[in-house]
C-alpha cells in the first residue's frame, strides 16, 4: 500500500480577474521510502502541491490518504498529529529560519511543542539532530546570520526530522546553494532516506538533480500533471512535447555533443479560469484542432502516463 496517495487534488486562488488554477485535478502516488520529484517550469504549481499536501495550505477540493487514511480535512487534533509525520524542507535556507534564535534553539522549537521532553532531554536531542544533519557543535549557540547557506540548510534538515516524521516534502532545497554544497546536501538526504525509510516529495526545476535523487517523476506544467512515469524512463524515452523541451535544456558536460536545444514559442496560457484542453498547445509545434479537447492521463506503456491526445502520432509507438 502506498504511504501518500493524491486523488484530483486542486488548489484554486481567487483573484480580482477570475480564479487561478493553481493546482489542477492532479492524482499520484509514492511508495514507503521512495522519492518523487516535481518538475517544471516556475509557476507551474509544484510549491503550492506540495505545500497544499501536508497542509499549509487548504485544498479546494480532492482527495488526500497517509498511510491509508483520509487526511483531506484533519480537525485540530488530527493535524497537529499529522504535522508530526509530515514535514517541509523549503527552498531558502535563512528566511526559513528565525533570526533571533539560536542553532539549538532552532532544531529543538519542535520538541519543546510537543510536550513529550523534559528540559534535560532536549539538549540531546539537539546533540543527536546536529549529528544527523552534520552540523558541527560549535554552532550550537550561533544564529542563521552566522552560518553559510550549506550550514543552514543543514539546520532546516534537522529541524524537518525533530519529530521523526516519515514524509518530507524538499521544496527546491539546494536552489540557492553553491554546486559543490548542493552535492553534499542531496547525499545527506539520500543517506537519511536510506536509514531512516523515509519518503520525499523532491520539487525543483533542475532535471540533472531530480534524476540523482528521485525514483519517479511527474512533470507539471500550469497546475496540471502532463507525464510521469520512473525517472530513467523519463529521460530514456520522453512523450510530451513539454517534456521533451525541458530536456533538451539540459547542458552536456560533452563538448562534441551536437545541442538539439527546443526553443517554445507562443504565449502561456493564462491559469486564471483556463479554457478545457491542453494547457500547452499554444506552445507545442504539433499542435491540432483535436487539442482543444479534453485530455487526462493516459498510460501509454507500462508505467508511463502521459496527458497528450497525440501522443502516438508524435513518437510513433
Amino acid at each position: 500500500m502506498p504511504l501518500l496517495e493524491i486523488e484530483h487534488l486542486k488548489k484554486y486562488f481567487p483573484s480580482p480577474r477570475g480564479t487561478v488554477h493553481a493546482v489542477d485535478d492532479v492524482s499520484f502516488s509514492i511508495e514507503e521510502g521512495k522519492t518523487m520529484g516535481l518538475v517544471g517550469e516556475s509557476g507551474c504549481g509544484k510549491s503550492t502541491l506540495g505545500r497544499t499536501i501536508i497542509h499549509l495550505l487548504d485544498s479546494t477540493s480532492g482527495t488526500i490518504r497517509f498511510e491509508g487514511k483520509d487526511v483531506t480535512r484533519p480537525s485540530r487534533k488530527e493535524l497537529k498529529a499529522l504535522r508530526e509525520k509530515m514535514q517541509i524542507i523549503f527552498q531558502d535556507p535563512y528566511s526559513s529560519l528565525n533570526p533571533r534564535l539560536t542553532i539549538q534553539d532552532t532544531i529543538v522549537e519542535p520538541l519543546k511543542l510537543s510536550g513529550r521532553y523534559t528540559p534535560g532531554e532536549l539538549e540531546a536531542q539537539a546533540d543527536r539532530l546536529m549529528d544527523l544533519a552534520g552540523i558541527e557543535k560549535r554552532f550550537r549557540f550561533s544564529y542563521p546570520h552566522e552560518l553559510d547557506g550549506g550550514r543552514r540548510q543543514r539546520v532546516g534538515i534537522a529541524r524537518a526530522l525533530a519529530l521523526k516524521p516519515k514524509f518530507i516534502v524538499c521544496d527546491e532545497p539546494v536552489s540557492a546553494l553553491d554546486v559543490s554544497i548542493q552535492a553534499q546536501i542531496l547525499n545527506l538526504l539520500m543517506d537519511l532516506q536510506e536509514e531512516y525509510k523515509l519518503t520525499y516529495i523532491f520539487v525543483t526545476h533542475d532535471l540533472s538533480v531530480v534524476r540523482h535523487i528521485s525514483t519517479n517523476i511527474c512533470v507539471m506544467y500550469l497546475g496540471q500533471m502532463v507525464e510521469t512515469c520512473p525517472t530513467q524512463e523519463l529521460f530514456d524515452h520522453p512523450y510530451h512535447p513539454y517534456t521533451r523541451a525541458l530536456l533538451s535544456a539540459i547542458l552536456s558536460v560533452d563538448i562534441h555533443k551536437k545541442n538539439n536545444r527546443i526553443a517554445l514559442k507562443g504565449e502561456i496560457t493564462s491559469p486564471i479560469n483556463p479554457k478545457p484542453g491542453c494547457r500547452f498547445a499554444q506552445r507545442c509545434p504539433y499542435a491540432t484542432e483535436a487539442c482543444k479537447n479534453p485530455v487526462e492521463l493516459h498510460e501509454v506503456t507500462p508505467g508511463h502516463f502521459v496527458s497528450c491526445c497525440r501522443v502516438r502520432e508524435i513518437n510513433d509507438l
